[in-house]
C-alpha cells in the first residue's frame, strides 16, 4: 500500500524538478517531498509495504539521539552570497568544516535542492579534529533574478542532517538581437 503512496510522491518531485526551481517557495516543498519519499522508501522491509495490515510511517517522529561517542560538524561558515554574477557563469565555493566530535564523521550523501547545485564531498571519514570540506558549484544557466539554494548534507551526527547555504544575484543575459525568438 506504501509503494503505492510512493509513486505520487516520485512523480510530484520530478515535476518540479523538471519545470525549474527558482523559486524558494518550490524549492522548499521539494526538499520537503524528498524527505518525506525517502522517509517512506526507508520505512519497513518489502514485505511490510506490501501489507495493508502494516502501520503508517510517522511523518512527525522526532530523531532520537544515538547513544556513545558521535561526530559534530562545525563549519566555519554556513552560507555564502556570490553577490551578483551573470547568467550563465559557473561559480563554486568550499565550505570547511571540522570534526569537533568524538568519533569519525562520515557523510553518506550530499544534495543540493536543485540540479544547478551540485555538491561534492570526502568519501572518506573524517577524523576527530580533523578539518574536511565541501565543495558547491553553482551553474547560474537559466536562473536569472535571486537564487538561494541549500545543500543538505546526511551523516553519522545527531541530528543526522545539515543544510548549508548559497545565494546569488544573477543578471539576466542580454537579449541577442539577431536570435530568432
Amino acid at each position: 500500500m506504501k509503494s503505492i503512496k510512493i509513486i505520487p510522491a516520485i512523480v510530484a518531485v520530478m515535476a518540479m524538478i523538471l519545470t525549474g526551481c527558482s523559486n524558494a517557495d518550490t524549492e522548499s516543498r521539494i526538499a520537503r517531498l524528498e524527505g518525506r519519499v525517502a522517509e517512506l522508501e526507508g520505512s519497513g522491509t518489502a514485505s511490510a509495504r506490501s501489507s495493508s495490515t502494516a502501520k503508517p510511517a510517522v511523518a512527525n517522529t522526532p530523531e532520537t539521539k544515538p547513544e556513545g561517542p558521535l561526530p559534530v560538524f562545525a563549519f566555519s561558515e554556513e552560507s555564502h552570497d556570490f553577490g551578483t554574477i551573470n547568467e550563465g557563469d559557473v561559480v563554486e565555493h568550499v565550505f570547511e568544516f571540522t570534526n569537533t566530535g568524538d568519533a569519525p564523521l562520515i557523510i553518506s550523501s550530499a544534495a543540493g535542492s536543485c540540479g544547478c547545485t551540485v555538491p561534492e564531498w570526502p568519501k572518506e571519514p573524517i577524523g576527530v579534529g580533523e578539518k574536511g570540506e565541501i565543495k558547491v558549484k553553482f551553474n547560474s544557466r537559466k536562473k536569472p533574478g535571486v537564487q538561494n539554494k541549500t545543500v543538505t548534507i546526511t551523516s553519522n551526527t545527531f541530528p543526522k542532517q545539515k543544510r548549508i547555504k548559497i545565494k546569488a544575484n544573477v543578471t539576466p543575459a542580454p537579449k541577442d538581437a539577431d536570435s530568432p525568438s
